[in-house]
């Protein structure tokens, strides 16, 4: 009896025991499937919240361009807003010296340009532009205004017999070699046209601001001016405010070095001259006496758009208008104009732009510019001598002396159409549905804000 009992009772804590371990494999599989149905309902959430995410995201940004949507501006195609829009953080691009694009422009050029943008202080409220020229160095510096000239050309003018009757003053930089070479292989090239009508080129040049962009540049240019011997080198850094350096120490090297020329063009290397018209204008004028002919602006008055290449702020100069000067593209003077400018712009305080700047010496010495209608350095808003004209035709500007601004091939395709012996102007009468215009508007800006920069001349035709 105590065998059997001994024997039930251990048959009885076996059966506890195993029990025990039943219940344990049965709560531990019921914890994975709990852990296992716990990730599974996470996993469905996340999922869920992405489909949320995906439905919500062009509900704010719906009515934006590419490139708004971007810098987190406000819709403009009339659609009604979403509440969560002002909640963005307001940004604005940084802008350069150049103005920027317009609202019409392409949405994929704005997102391919990737233009760095700076958060605002405030939404909707823009940070003021910093100037892209520090005018507070300008002022300080101004003062010095003499130069060492690095590449003379004393042979350029040598004697009163031998001083050319119209001496070409191009402005260049010195990465600008095939520009200059252009311009002396066309209209600038060098050589007597009639008895007593010599030509002679010479090109204006600074030292370049980046060198690292122009190897052994020196040497280039002490090369290049061994073999065509027009050449003109200063050593003040070639930037465009000190465009009116290069004016000043041009002028000084005409009184040292070619007092005797008769006239003088200046102007920029993209421009296309005809050198016959300036002869055949200057016929019945004088050299001794007062000249200065160009494209002349009259009661412009200071750019304060600090977008603008030519802002000035009014610490630099105060006065409401501008004196009437030229525009630098092209200009022609008398050798006697431009030996009294020589002495007057050193009395004229610098300024920064020297179209103006030029204008300010013209008003010392009391000579007033003249205007001609063949000067073209603002572009063609519309050919009035030949308004007929559907598609470009040289011999409308056959009748031009300058036009600005033609880029390398085209200063060589105008210069050979305008010399093509087989050229023949004699035109149909041929009835036109309106008036002749050029593709692309010249002069969008307001009178007080006109922007006088280069614009384009040859568009699409």
């Amino acid at each position: 009896i105590s065998i059997v009992k001994t024997k039930k009772r251990e048959i009885l804590n076996l059966f506890c025991n195993l029990k025990v371990v039943m219940m344990r494999r049965v709560l531990h599989v019921k914890g994975d499937v709990m852990c296992t149905l716990v990730l599974l309902v996470a996993l469905c959430f996340l999922l869920y919240a992405r489909q949320v995410k995906r439905k919500i995201k062009p509900v704010i940004h719906g009515s934006t361009s590419s490139s708004r949507s971007l810098l987190g501006s406000s819709s403009h195609t009339g659609r009604k807003e979403s509440p969560l829009q002002p909640q963005l953080p307001s940004c604005k691009p940084r802008l350069k010296s150049k103005p920027s694009r317009s609202k019409s422009s392409p949405q994929i050029r704005s997102r391919s340009r990737k233009k760095k943008v700076i958060p605002t202080a405030a939404a909707g409220k823009r940070l003021p532009t910093l100037p892209p020229f520090d005018f507070e160095r300008y002022l300080r510096e101004k003062d010095k205004r003499s130069f060492n000239l690095l590449i003379d050309q004393p042979e350029k003018c040598r004697g009163a017999v031998s001083a050319p009757y119209l001496l070409i003053a191009v402005k260049s930089t010195a990465a600008d070699f095939d520009k200059r070479q252009v311009v002396r292989r066309t209209w600038g090239r060098e050589g007597t046209l009639h008895p007593g009508w010599s030509v002679r080129t010479v090109f204006l040049l600074g030292i370049p601001r980046n060198r690292s962009s122009l190897p052994l540049w020196d040497r280039l240019l002490a090369y290049e001016s061994q073999a065509f011997q027009d050449v003109l080198l200063w050593d003040f850094e070639d930037t465009f405010f000190n465009l009116t350096l290069k004016e000043t120490h041009f002028l000084e090297w005409v009184n040292s070095s070619c007092p005797h020329v008769k006239f003088i063009f200046k102007g920029d290397a993209d421009v296309y001259v005809n050198v016959e018209n300036i002869l055949e204008m200057l016929q019945d004028r004088e050299p001794g006496k007062d000249l200065f002919v160009g494209d002349i602006i009259m009661n412009a008055k200071p750019i304060r758009r600090r977008t603008s290449k030519y802002y000035i702020p009014e610490f630099v100069y105060g006065v409401g208008l501008y004196p009437s000067y030229a525009g630098g593209g092209g200009f022609v003077m008398s050798g006697h104009t431009a030996r009294r400018l020589s002495a007057a712009c050193q009395q004229v305080e610098l300024f920064p732009i020297d179209d103006v700047f030029l204008g300010m010496c013209l008003q010392l010495i009391g000579v007033k510019p003249l205007r001609h209608q063949g000067f073209r350095t603002f572009g063609i808003p519309r050919p009035s001598a030949a308004p007929h004209l559907q598609t470009f035709d040289p011999c409308f500007y056959r009748e031009l002396m300058v036009v600005h601004s033609l880029s390398v091939p085209q200063i060589w395709l105008m210069w050979s159409l305008l010399h093509d012996p087989k050229l023949s102007c004699h035109y149909r009468p041929v009835q036109t549905s309106g008036p002749f215009k050029w593709r692309g508007r010249v002069g969008e800006l307001a009178a007080d804000e006109a922007d006088y920069g280069e614009k384009p001349v040859f568009l699409t035709h």
